[in-house]
């Protein structure tokens, strides 16, 4: 049963599917897919990586009248990095068919082109909160036609202080829709919002999501002094390639990257008081894997969908179990394992034992010889990131990058990563050894007939 050639899906879409390379379902498919295709509520506990964003986009896309150019969906994520990532996957589950318009509203970017998009209609729309309320409060948004509502997890929503907005704009929407709620957590104030916004909605969860091999959780008792030697241990036991430092205030995430310069290892560091530019670069160059180690406070945790992080490591233990579970997310995704490592010591015990009750395989563990530990690491970037200066206003294209690196600077597609491509810029990630030919390649040749600059970071 858990192929997708197994579901009633229109005309052409499988074929798509196949060349997304989704063949088999994942288990929160499997489970909200015959639901939500029978056009009924759904309330699903799912974490962020167990294929959720596919699960709640399949049945948008296929009961889509591309023929009625007007809203017909919305989808309410937390923060603008998710609310991308979303609309990027609805786009390409969108590929079969012709001038489906997507369209993005968050906050921290312009707000009148904006409302010049909305004023050009669009078939869904995908963005936060607060940004999707202040166009509804001008009138900017076309309401009547919405017959889906998605809210991505919800229960971050909900922490970030969204729950007033979410109401005001649940009660603008049509009620005869169909509403699909996902969140990794489930507390009553969650259970009361999916009670009140939906209809005979069923519930489901995705057990599978916190089985022991999938999480290796590991906490150690030590002093604040001795941590940042612990973690070039840590990184050097768990032969990570890619690291994810949790701490709790913005100017300690300043403190450790400092430290692990010292340690002659590269790292970025994210935090709410960088510039969303700033953001958007950040989490590229991590996720390109051009950067091993970022350092980020729970900013990071909430929206980041950056596959293949091997070790997690709370250089702060969360202030509660809830964030500490976000936290641990961001490895073992799609299937792969991965492993979290917390710190803290016994004036935080209220708090290990809250997160104990929550998790039954944790390995505690306390260093007592910590100067014999082996602290040198051989830990390089994979990558080197590109930045050209020209995006979709351009209309620069990833198929244009990839023709001119393979025709150009003779790489293979297998020497080309991650390509990001933004309003007015874009990245493009190749390997290390390759930086300078694909350099040069994109300095000394047109793209699309036009020429860019184009800079390592």
């Amino acid at each position: 049963m858990n192929n997708f050639k197994n579901l009633n899906l229109r005309d052409g879409f499988l074929k798509n599917l196949t060349s997304l390379n989704y063949v088999t379902m994942t288990n929160i498919q499997e489970k909200s897919l015959p639901i939500l295709l029978n056009n009924n509520d759904l309330i699903a506990q799912s974490k962020t990586g167990s294929g959720k964003t596919i699960a709640f986009s399949i049945p948008i896309v296929n009961k889509l009248n591309k023929d009625k150019f007007r809203i017909q969906t919305m989808v309410l994520c937390p923060t603008r990095e998710l609310a991308n990532q979303v609309a990027n996957e609805i786009k390409k589950l969108c590929r079969f068919i012709e001038n489906i318009k997507v369209l993005t509203l968050c906050g921290g970017v312009p707000y009148k082109p904006q409302v010049h998009s909305l004023s050009h209609k669009a078939h869904i729309i995908v963005g936060t909160p607060g940004r999707i309320l202040k166009h509804i409060s001008e009138e900017n948004i076309e309401l009547e036609n919405i017959d889906t509502l998605v809210l991505d997890e919800a229960d971050k929503m909900l922490d970030m202080g969204f729950f007033e907005d979410i109401m005001k704009i649940i009660d603008s929407l049509p009620k005869n829709r169909q509403t699909m709620l996902f969140s990794a957590t489930y507390d009553d104030q969650i259970l009361s919002l999916g009670k009140n916004i939906t209809n005979n909605a069923e519930f489901i969860k995705d057990d599978s999501i916190h089985k022991k091999e999938k999480i290796n959780q590991e906490f150690f008792e030590i002093d604040e002094d001795d941590k940042s030697k612990l973690v070039t241990f840590l990184i050097n036991k768990y032969k990570a390639k890619s690291v994810l430092i949790f701490c709790n205030r913005k100017y300690k995430c300043e403190e450790i990257a400092d430290e692990i310069f010292e340690f002659g290892l590269d790292c970025v560091v994210l935090h709410s008081d960088l510039e969303q530019k700033q953001r958007d670069e950040t989490i590229v160059l991590f996720s390109n894997k051009s950067y091993p180690i970022m350092v980020a406070t729970d900013v990071a945790s909430r929206g980041l969908d950056i596959t293949d992080i091997d070790l997690v490591i709370n250089y702060d233990i969360a202030n509660d179990e809830k964030v500490h579970t976000h936290r641990i997310g961001r490895t073992a995704r799609a299937s792969s394992n991965g492993t979290a490592v917390t710190f803290y010591n016994r004036h935080e015990m209220d708090i290990v034992l809250d997160i104990k009750q929550q998790f039954d395989d944790i390995n505690f563990s306390k260093i007592e010889h910590l100067e014999q530990l082996e602290t040198k690491v051989d830990l390089k970037p994979q990558f080197a990131t590109l930045y050209i200066n020209g995006g979709k206003k351009d209309k620069l294209r990833a198929g244009d990058i990839v023709g001119t690196l393979i025709n150009k600077a003779n790489l293979s597609k297998d020497d080309i990563g991650n390509i990001d491509i933004f309003r007015f810029h874009s990245y493009v990630a190749v390997k290390k050894e390759y930086e300078k030919n694909a350099l040069d390649a994109l300095n000394t040749n047109k793209i699309k007939q036009k020429e860019f600059r184009v800079y390592p970071r």
